[in-house]
């Protein structure tokens, strides 16, 4: 090779790597963070498509998932897939002509009671994607792949879908999404999907999108004023509201147990947890935010049962002990199943000082105001 032909190769060898560093501190943001590394991208990069791409090789038979199902799921689902009190039914409502036909026939029926899951799951990869990521609900995540394809195999059988013998895997899981009885019941006919697969002017239902959103112009009705919040007599008709929402996200409820806020300052406090409550004001925070913040709450009415035991309920039973506190601190922090039913009590990552206020409280009868 000629010296001036050598001279032009590393000439141009030389405005590639310019162009890619220069294209890498574009997309660098300096004193923030880092390039993921490979195993971390993978850590993350668990969903599955409807193709099936991104999911892991592996295989799991009927039997197998039988084991994992009644060590592991049926606490919460049912021996057979029907469930409890609390969890919806995952299993019935399809038949052999809906395997056949991929449209569930019940689902247009308005006196069946109720959807299963495999009534209305389309793809299986979703089935599958779910009890992979979200399974089981005490400690998600902690299925290996080839437990998630026995799990999915097992739960098909249920159904009358696969027979005894099937061992489900990576490689035959395409052929088997061919007999879910709701295969092809989803549909592009409405104004939500783009596109000219979706009908007329890219749009379904005629091209008309599902949503006319119109912005009121003249004669507009008056914006709404808040007067007042609940009437004295109906404050705590049912209960505390600041104990029957979420630990988490914008929507509290007011702490119904004491009387009507003085001050539009104090209207705003009553509507924030007592968690907040209290540290907007500087105070303790008692048993009932402690409930809050550790999202007892959503798990356990005080009155009444939600997925676990009341607090009354667990007042009365062990509100007698001369351990109580303690007891119940230790229950708290470490869990639990049997005791209550099925359904197992995760352990709770709380500090020894908020695990006693909340025992303290337990045994003193769970009263509405802890």
């Amino acid at each position: 090779m000629s010296s001036s032909r050598k001279a032009s190769t590393a000439a141009l060898v030389l405005v590639l790597v310019l162009g890619v560093a220069q294209a890498q501190a574009q997309d660098h943001y300096p004193g923030l963070g880092r390039a993921a590394t490979r195993k971390e991208v993978a850590a993350w990069n668990i969903d599955v498509r409807p193709d099936f791409k991104g999911l892991p090789p592996g295989s799991g038979s009927v039997s197998q998932g039988m084991e994992v199902w009644e060590g592991k799921c049926a606490s919460c689902h049912g021996v057979f897939g029907e469930s409890n009190q609390t969890f919806s039914p995952l299993v019935g409502g399809t038949t052999a002509d809906d395997i056949r036909t991929g449209h569930v026939a019940r689902l247009n029926d308005p006196a069946f009671p109720g959807r299963t899951t495999l009534m209305k799951v389309s793809t299986l990869s979703t089935l599958w994607d779910y009890i992979h990521r979200a399974m089981p609900w005490t400690a998600p995540k902690s299925l290996q792949p080839d437990e998630v394809y026995a799990v999915t195999a097992y739960l098909l059988n249920l159904g009358g879908i696969v027979p005894d013998s099937l061992t489900l895997s990576d490689r035959n899981i395409a052929e088997v999404q061919k007999l879910l009885p709701n295969r092809h019941g989803t549909t592009t006919d409405h104004g939500l999907w783009p596109g000219a697969a979706a009908g007329k002017g890219g749009l379904g239902n005629g091209g008309k999108p599902d949503v006319q959103a119109v912005a009121c112009m003249k004669d507009c009705a008056p914006e709404p004023t808040l007067a007042s919040f609940l009437p004295d007599f109906a404050r705590n008709q049912h209960g505390n509201l600041a104990q029957q929402n979420r630990g988490v996200g914008a929507q509290r409820g007011a702490d119904t147990t004491r009387p009507p806020a003085a001050s539009p300052a104090a209207a705003r406090l009553a509507l924030v947890s007592p968690a907040t409550a209290a540290a907007a004001t500087g105070g303790p925070i008692s048993a009932a935010a402690l409930t809050q913040k550790y999202t007892c709450v959503a798990c356990h009415g005080v009155e009444n049962k939600v997925v676990g035991p009341a607090f009354r309920d667990i007042a009365r039973k062990y509100g007698d002990r001369t351990d109580a506190v303690t007891y119940l601190a230790g229950k708290i922090q470490s869990g639990g199943s049997g005791l209550w039913g099925p359904i197992p009590m995760p352990a709770q990552s709380l500090n020894d000082a908020d695990a006693q206020t909340i025992a303290q409280w337990l045994a003193a009868g769970a009263k509405a105001t802890p």
